[in-house]
C-alpha cells in the first residue's frame, strides 16, 4: 500500500500545474490600488532619468547635474530607462515627466505612469519563476511553487517598488535566471544572466566572488577526470574551449554596456562607486555598523550626562576614550554628524575608532572567502546558493555606505536555499522577519502603517508555515538546537510589540517636546533591533554552512 501510495503521489506531482498567474492578478489589483500612496525621492530620480536619457545624446548622460538625482545606475540602465521614455504619451510629457530640472515638478499622469512601468517590468520576475517551477523535478515542484510564490509576493517587493519606488522586481528577474541557469547546469547561460544583472544595477558585484568560483569549479576547471603525473600536466585542469566561450560571453556583454562610454569611464566609474559618501546611509541599514554606532550614541549620551562616568573611565583608560573635556565634546557632535542627524555625509564617532573604507573592504572581503572556499570543493547548486547567501550577508553586514535595501539581496538567494532542509529555517525565519520589518521606516505616512505591518505578518505566518511544510526534514534530527529554534520564535514575536511601540512614540512625537529631542531614535530602535536578527541569522547560517557537512551532501554529478 505504501508503494502505491508513493507512485500516485508521483503521477499527481506531475500532472498537477503549479501557476502563478492569479498570484499576478490578485497582486496586481492591489499595486494598482497603491498608485496614488506616498513615494520617496526615488520616483523623482527616475523621473529624471527618464528626461536625461530622452533630451539628452548618450555622452552626456553621465555628466548631466541639473538635479542632484545623477544618474549613478550601469549604462544598461540607462538604456532601459531610454527605453521606456519612448512610451510616454504626449499628456505625461506635459505634466513635466521629462523636463531636465532641479526639482521635479509633476502631476498625477506622471506617478500613474511610472507606477505602470514597474508593474508591466516585473512581469519579468513571474515569467522567470514560472520557467523554475516549470523545469523543477515533480518531486521538487510543490517546494518550487513555494518559493516563487514567497518571492513574488514579498512584502519588500511591495514596499520598496510599489510604494517606496524602484524597479528591483525586474532587476532581481534576471538575476534569478542565472540562478535556475545555474540549477539546470546551464554555465554559459548563468555566467551570461549574471553579467547582465550586474550590468543593470552594480550591487550585484557584492555577488561577483561566489559567481566566479562556482562558474570556475563547475565550468572551467577539469578536476572530475584530471590525474596529475607531472606539472606539464596542470595545462590540461583548464578545459580551454569552456573558459573561452565563458570570457567572450562575459567580454561580449560588458563591451555591450560600457562600450559607447569607453572615452569616458573615470566619470561613469566616479558616479556608480562614491566612496565620498559616509559609512551609514541616511537612514542605517540593519547591519554590524547600526550596533556601533548606537553603541557610540549610547556612550556619548552617558558620558555628556554623567560626567563622573566619563572622569571614572579616564582614569583607568588611557589613551582615554574621549581625549579632551566634556564641553569640547560637546563642540565636536556640533561640528560633526554623529549619526543622529539622518544625514548622508560622513560620520563622526564620539567615543568609538572612526571606520575606514579600507576596513569594511576586508572584513568584507574576510568572510566572503569564507564562503566562497567551501564551493572549490564542492560546486553543487546547495553550496553555490549558501555561498551567495553569505557573500550577500557580508556586503550587507559589513560594508561601506550600504542601503537598507541592500537586504534583498540576501533575502532572495536564501529562498531557494531554505527548501533544502528544515535546520536552515530559524536562520531563514530571522532574517526574512528582521530585513522586511527593517524595511518599514522607507513608508513615513502614517497611513501606510496597518498596511506595511499588515501585509507582512500574513506573509510570514503563510510562508513560515509553508516552509516549514514543505522543507527537506533534517536527516539527523538530533543535530538541530530546538532552543535556539525557541529564540528565534521569541525574537519574532517581539519584533510586534517594537513595531507599535516605535509607530506609538512617532504619533506622539509632535505633542510632547521630549519626544522632539530624540527624532532619530524610532530608526535607531529599528535599525539596532533588526540587526540582531540579521547578524544572529549570519551566526547560524554560517555554523551549517561550515560544521554540518552532512547538510550539503548532495547527489549531484558535475
Amino acid at each position: 500500500m505504501g508503494k502505491e501510495s508513493k507512485e500516485v503521489t508521483e503521477v499527481s506531482g506531475e500532472t498537477r500545474r503549479f501557476s502563478l498567474w492569479n498570484f499576478w492578478i490578485s497582486s496586481l489589483i492591489l499595486k494598482l490600488l497603491l498608485i496614488p500612496d506616498y513615494f520617496s525621492t526615488d520616483f523623482d530620480v527616475h523621473r529624471n532619468w527618464l528626461a536625461i536619457t530622452n533630451k539628452l545624446p548618450m555622452k552626456q548622460w553621465y555628466y548631466e547635474h541639473t538635479s542632484q538625482w545623477t544618474l549613478d545606475y550601469p549604462p544598461f540602465f540607462a538604456y532601459f530607462e531610454w527605453f521606456l521614455s519612448q512610451f510616454v504619451p504626449s499628456y505625461v510629457k506635459r505634466d513635466g515627466c521629462l523636463d531636465i530640472v532641479e526639482v521635479g515638478q509633476f502631476g498625477m499622469p506622471t506617478v500613474v505612469f511610472q507606477r505602470l512601468t514597474v508593474i508591466v517590468s516585473e512581469i519579468l520576475l513571474f515569467v522567470v519563476l514560472q520557467v523554475y517551477i516549470n523545469t523543477s523535478k515533480p518531486s521538487e515542484r510543490t517546494q518550487s511553487f513555494v518559493v516563487a510564490a514567497s518571492i513574488v509576493l514579498s512584502p519588500g517587493f511591495l514596499i520598496i517598488d510599489h510604494i517606496h519606488f524602484q524597479y528591483n522586481g525586474f532587476l532581481f528577474a534576471i538575476l534569478i535566471a542565472s540562478i535556475v541557469a545555474a540549477r539546470q547546469k546551464r554555465y554559459l547561460l548563468c555566467g551570461l544572466f549574471y553579467s547582465t544583472a550586474l550590468c543593470f544595477k552594480h550591487i550585484y558585484l557584492y555577488l561577483a566572488p561566489c559567481y566566479f568560483v562556482f562558474l570556475l569549479r563547475a565550468y572551467v576547471l577539469n578536476l572530475k577526470d584530471f590525474k596529475f603525473r607531472s606539472y606539464k600536466d596542470l595545462i590540461f585542469i583548464v578545459n580551454w574551449t569552456h573558459l573561452t566561450k565563458l570570457g567572450l560571453t562575459v567580454i561580449a556583454t560588458f563591451s555591450l554596456c560600457f562600450g559607447p562610454f569607453v572615452m569616458d569611464m573615470p566619470q561613469v566609474l566616479s558616479r556608480l562607486f562614491p566612496f565620498s559618501r559616509g559609512l551609514t546611509h541616511a537612514y542605517w541599514a540593519p547591519n554590524f555598523w547600526a550596533i556601533y554606532s548606537t553603541i557610540d550614541k549610547v556612550l556619548t549620551i552617558v558620558f555628556l550626562k554623567m560626567p563622573y562616568i566619563y572622569k571614572l573611565t579616564s582614569k583607568f583608560i588611557y589613551p582615554p576614550l574621549i581625549p579632551g573635556s566634556i564641553d569640547e565634546i560637546k563642540a565636536k557632535m556640533v561640528e560633526n554628524n554623529n549619526g543622529s542627524k539622518g544625514l548622508v555625509e560622513d560620520v563622526f564617532f564620539v567615543i568609538l575608532p572612526q571606520i575606514t573604507p579600507k576596513l569594511t573592504f576586508l572584513l568584507t572581503l574576510l568572510y566572503q572567502v569564507l564562503a566562497v572556499i567551501p564551493v572549490l570543493f564542492d560546486p553543487s547548486f546547495k553550496r553555490f546558493m549558501g555561498s551567495m547567501t553569505l557573500c550577500g550577508l557580508a556586503s550587507f553586514l559589513f560594508g561601506w555606505h550600504v542601503h537598507e535595501k541592500a537586504i534583498m539581496l540576501v533575502i532572495i538567494p536564501f529562498s531557494f536555499l531554505v527548501v533544502n532542509d528544515r535546520r536552515l529555517l530559524s536562520s531563514f525565519m530571522l532574517l526574512t522577519s528582521a530585513g522586511y520589518v527593517s524595511l518599514f521606516p522607507l513608508l513615513y505616512e502614517s497611513q501606510d502603517f496597518l498596511l506595511k505591518a499588515f501585509y507582512t505578518y500574513v506573509w510570514c505566518v503563510i510562508y513560515f508555515f509553508a516552509f516549514r511544510k514543505t522543507t527537506s526534514i533534517s536527516t539527523s534530527v538530533e543535530r538541530r538546537i530546538f532552543f535556539l529554534d525557541r529564540l528565534t520564535l521569541v525574537y519574532i514575536f517581539t519584533l510586534v510589540p517594537m513595531v507599535f511601540f516605535v509607530h506609538l512614540r512617532d504619533l506622539l512625537g509632535w505633542k510632547y517636546k521630549v519626544l522632539q529631542n530624540f527624532e532619530f531614535l524610532s530608526l535607531m530602535i529599528y535599525s539596532f533591533y533588526c540587526s540582531l536578527g540579521i547578524i544572529s541569522s549570519w551566526f547560524g547560517l554560517s555554523w551549517l554552512y561550515n560544521f554540518d557537512e552532512p547538510l550539503w551532501v548532495t547527489d549531484e554529478k558535475l
